[in-house]
């Protein structure tokens, strides 16, 4: 498993995986997630992974993004989400609508979570960036090509 691990850290890591992935990979874990009422997400086999269901800043509606996250406990209570967008230049739209509206729910494990976000800053969010590397350092590559900070924010069970 170290050896698929390895592989899939480098090619996730790469501008051509940053051009395709953000096209295939979110309909398909959509997809998968729909059909088993919830309980997969395709993407989860490799890191754990969300269904976040928030209000979108300009629309005021309903807009469901899976994403990778990170577990900051085994209670189950708190989730770092991390703005990457594969290494894009622009922000993600799903870190927008959690600034407008940070009330939001998350499907995670087959059950539906409702909370509320937190944009990480400063001290706080360098602590969270330090555990986020270290869970999947990928991410730095990310932060290496481009020039906006990856937005992280912090999910409490609401």
């Amino acid at each position: 498993m170290a050896a698929v691990e390895r592989l899939v850290r480098t090619v996730s890591s790469t501008r051509t995986f940053a051009r395709v992935a953000p096209h295939c990979i979110p309909a398909v874990d959509r997809a998968v997630h729909r059909l088993t009422r919830g309980k997969v997400l395709l993407s989860a086999f490799m890191l754990p992974a969300v269904v976040l269901t928030s209000t979108g800043a300009k629309s005021g509606l309903p807009r469901r993004t899976p994403l990778a996250c990170m577990p900051e406990d085994r209670t189950e209570t708190c989730w770092i989400l991390i703005g990457s967008n594969f290494g894009r230049t622009g922000h993600p739209a799903w870190t927008a609508n959690l600034l407008a509206h940070p009330e939001a729910e998350i499907s995670w494990k087959g059950r539906d979570i409702p909370v509320r976000a937190r944009l990480l800053r400063g001290a706080e969010r360098e602590a969270a960036w330090a555990a986020v590397l270290k869970f999947w350092p990928p991410y730095a590559r990310y932060q290496a090509r481009v020039e906006r900070e990856i937005r992280l924010f912090r999910l409490e069970r609401r």
